[in-house]
């Protein structure tokens, strides 16, 4: 039991430090790939990830015992994540410095509960509210960089599109939770679907194609690291677990880990305001999760 745990928290450090470097990758790779460019390459490389991690794990044969309806539903789900999700919060990420862009995408856990409720019918208490008035808070406190009474945003487009990439990103989990798939399995299904219809509509859109090594490395790593070995190492992390709370807290690490990154490799001075801020939107969170066990 104790070398399983110890290993889902290797498996889980090691997911959190991963997701702490990719707003950095995001921000790097979009000085030379616009965000279509980058979604197509990166969801590709991720394709090829899952791929590869189903050969080993000896999954494919799962393939066939879905249904053509679940199939269907895996393709719809596939626009979504990687197609729409990604697109909106790479634009974000576009507008924004990556210190406002990551700790207002990570608000997403809140979004779950909210759309939890008009989706899978479950009540919102009063502290899903209290958290709420927290996380959001600290959103605007960061896209303000702390100037509340004139409410003037540093890009409003750019909040909007990271805080409609977290009702995105919450709309794809709420709906898978609703069909009896491997997850690994799911998201394979998912890319499959998405990386040629993202195709589609970059060729639609006569959207140039160009090639430059710098982009071209960094789609790789966000490929391989944001959307595609980190989800493996967290299902593992979660399934040597022998109590998931142990690992789910360690998820707070990332935000904090992520400033420095961004601090470090992109360059960008972090701003107080985006510290109280981010602190704003972990206290929240932290309340919803404390919560949701003491109701358990």
């Amino acid at each position: 039991m104790e070398k399983n745990q110890s290993k889902s928290y290797f498996f889980a450090l090691s997911a959190v430090l991963l997701w702490s470097t990719v707003a950095s990758a995001f921000k790097l790779t979009l000085a030379y790939f616009d965000a279509l460019q980058l979604l197509l390459y990166a969801s590709f490389f991720s394709l090829c990830v899952f791929f590869v991690v189903i050969g080993y794990q000896k999954k494919f044969y799962l393939l066939l015992t879905y249904s053509k309806k679940t199939y269907f539903q895996l393709a719809l789900l596939g626009l979504i994540n990687p197609f729409i999700y990604y697109l909106m919060l790479f634009h974000a990420y576009e507008l924004l410095p990556a210190q406002e862009a990551q700790p207002i995408n990570y608000t997403w856990a809140l979004t779950l509960t909210y759309l939890s409720v008009l989706i899978l019918k479950q009540k919102v208490s009063l502290y899903d509210f209290i958290a709420g008035v927290m996380c959001y808070f600290g959103v605007l406190v960061i896209s303000t960089h702390g100037d509340l009474l004139n409410f003037s945003f540093s890009n409003l487009t750019g909040v909007f599109l990271a805080l409609f990439s977290t009702v995105l990103w919450s709309l794809y989990w709420l709906y898978n939770t609703k069909l009896h798939v491997d997850p690994l399995i799911g998201l394979f299904i998912n890319f499959l679907f998405g990386v040629p219809g993202i195709l589609l509509y970059a060729l639609v859109t006569s959207h140039p194609l160009t090639f430059n090594i710098y982009g071209f490395l960094g789609s790789i790593y966000v490929g391989v690291f944001e959307m595609g070995i980190t989800f493996v190492l967290w299902l593992q992390a979660m399934k040597l677990s022998t109590n998931t709370a142990k690992i789910a807290n360690l998820i707070f690490i990332s935000p904090f880990l992520s400033l420095f990154f961004i601090s470090f490799f992109v360059g960008e001075t972090i701003l107080f305001s985006t510290f109280i801020g981010l602190i704003f939107i972990i206290i929240g969170l932290l309340i919803q999760q404390k919560m949701k066990v003491v109701r358990r």
